[in-house]
């Protein structure tokens, strides 16, 4: 039986509906502005949502439930804009008929960040012909929003056509890119990412779609700000969306974007500027003027290292820089895989990395995920000497890692070219960054008749190499030797990469190859991290380094020298 409002401490007022807003029983109360109506209340769909804290639910089955992929479908009346609206958007040079054709109006709304209602803008977000989100402008204000826990889609996006679709950084400039001449325009919904910011994958979501409204766009024009966060933009869509379809617009003096060109130069201007995009550059043809500013760059102030791994130690002989391929490697047995994990969570802490494994020997993904809730917490996941992780860290940490790391598991044969489409789709979709593949000898290798194992692995290495540099994403392969004997000593040698059963292309095609050793006769000595390959000198350099492991939470740490 369906509960009541009251059941949820919700007061709603009496109003024509079917939106009426009023205040939240889970926030209000704690808020400087006490009245402020920021809840919204559907009285026919039984729904609720508020702006402020989130908070929402349905009277059928209660609140909301964390994780549970459940959008709000904003009601949506279309009225014709006033006249204060028309106005505003006329003196920015967007004709009165195409405000009124997109079915913009003017509404009250509630906005966080003036934490009172105001009038605003309303721009429908369509999919399929229904609104499914709502921007909202403030008019007086800079403010925006959209309907809290609605669906992430592209302003217009029933408007790509598979010719050419044009991708801008607002509303305003989708508009005047309309007033120029082409309809085939498209915005993304939250704008760019700000500068520096680590992790912007909340930013993309709008690519995460079945099916993907861009799978059968032919040529994209990527017409974003021409700020430092339009850059970032531009070259994420570009690497989501494939380089080799993509091209990007340059602004004239003085404009940062459409509408200023618009505005200052005219329709004719920004249709000018619409038609001389340039492409991305082809994958594997440069021109030496396409990195001349990069390499007086270089010049002046040298070439910076890759990113840090998270041990200074580590850091010294090894960095991590996007695009590039690694070769892990070791016995059995000695960590590499835990390292790896730790290596990962290390990225995606520190540089907002978003990762994808593909790894058949942690199968299930359940005991994969134990073990990285451990390094990521710090405690053990199950009851033993140490005290384990409580529900709260459980339930953080799951949302933690589900930001970070995504698994691949095919159901069908275990094929590198089918872990990398798999991968192509989540570089689209969600922006990984980082591929690990562990390990290379559980996947099918079959091979054509003719092609000998050693043709076969240099093959297969350069197609993980050349997808790596396509993407920029990192890519980690992991490797087990050959069987290897111990020595007098009771222990095994340490691995190189032409150790690597198979092949010495292992060592030829990485561009880093790292060996992961532990003295099997002292459990409680530090691993040791072998660098043994580094292409480019300012990554790293060939050497050896030293970590501390923990057992109970396969965390790795500097070792710490008692006699300093």
């Amino acid at each position: 039986m369906n509960k009541t409002w009251s059941d949820f401490n919700i007061a709603v007022p009496p109003g024509p509906g079917p939106e009426i807003y009023t205040t939240c029983p889970q926030c209000s109360a704690s808020r400087q502005k006490k009245f402020a109506k920021c809840l919204s209340v559907n009285i026919e769909k039984f729904v609720w949502h508020c702006n402020h804290c989130d908070w929402c639910g349905t009277l059928k089955s209660g609140e909301a439930t964390p994780g549970r992929k459940v959008y709000t479908r904003p009601t949506w009346t279309t009225i014709a804009p006033g006249q204060a609206i028309v106005s505003w958007f006329v003196a920015r040079g967007i004709p009165e008929a195409i405000v009124d054709a997109e079915g913009i109006t003017e509404v009250l709304a509630y906005m966080p960040q003036l934490e009172e209602e105001v009038p605003c803008m309303a721009f429908p977000y369509r999919k399929h012909g229904e609104v499914v989100n709502i921007k909202y402008r403030a008019i007086q204000d800079k403010a925006f929003r959209q309907v809290s826990g609605a669906e992430k889609v592209l302003y217009r996006q029933d408007c790509i056509a598979n010719d050419q679709v044009i991708i801008v950084e607002g509303e305003i400039d989708c508009l005047s890119v309309i007033a120029a001449g082409c309809t085939s325009v498209v915005s993304v919904p939250d704008g760019a990412p700000a500068v520096n910011t680590k992790n912007y994958t909340a930013k993309f979501t709008y690519l995460d779609q079945d099916p993907d409204p861009f799978a059968d766009v032919q040529k994209i024009i990527i017409a974003v700000d021409g700020d430092a966060a339009g850059e970032t933009l531009r070259y994420e869509l570009g690497r989501r969306l494939g380089t080799d379809r993509c091209w990007f617009v340059q602004w004239p003096d003085g404009c940062k974007d459409a509408n200023d060109v618009l505005r200052v130069h005219g329709a004719q201007a920004l249709m000018e500027c619409l038609n001389t995009a340039v492409p991305f550059p082809v994958q594997d043809v440069i021109n030496v003027l396409d990195v001349a500013a990069s390499v007086t760059d270089r010049y002046y102030h040298g070439v910076a290292k890759g990113l840090s791994t998270g041990w200074p130690t580590v850091d010294n002989y090894y960095t991590i820089q996007a695009g590039q391929f690694t070769v892990v490697t070791g016995i059995p047995g000695h960590g590499k895989s835990e390292w790896l994990d730790a290596l990962m969570l290390n990225m995606a802490e520190n540089h907002g990395w978003r990762f994808a494994i593909c790894s058949p020997e942690n199968a299930p993904v359940e005991q994969h995920v134990e073990k990285l809730l451990e390094k990521t917490l710090g405690a053990p996941f199950r009851v033993g000497p140490a005290s384990r992780m409580t529900p709260t860290d459980l339930d953080l940490g799951l949302k933690w890692l589900d930001q970070y790391v995504t698994f691949i598991m095919p159901e069908d044969a275990l094929t590198i070219q089918g872990v990398l489409d798999r991968a192509t789709s989540l570089v689209r979709r969600l922006g990984i960054r980082g591929l690990i593949i562990d390990p290379f000898n559980e996947f099918d290798h079959t091979r054509m008749k003719g092609v000998t194992e050693t043709e076969y692995i240099g093959l297969t290495l350069l197609l993980l190499k050349k997808w790596a540099q396509k993407w920029q994403v990192h890519v980690w392969l992991v490797a087990h030797p050959a069987k290897m004997h111990k020595n007098l000593e009771g222990e095994y040698p340490v691995p190189t990469p032409y150790d690597i059963n198979g092949s010495a292309n292992f060592k030829n095609k990485g561009d880093c190859c790292v060996t992961v050793w532990r003295d099997e006769n002292e459990p409680d000595a530090p691993v040791q991290i072998y660098v043994q390959k580094i292409r480019h000198k300012h990554i790293g350099r060939i050497g050896k380094a030293e970590l501390a492991w923990n057992r109970l939470t396969g965390r790795y740490s500097e070792v710490v020298n008692l006699t300093d």
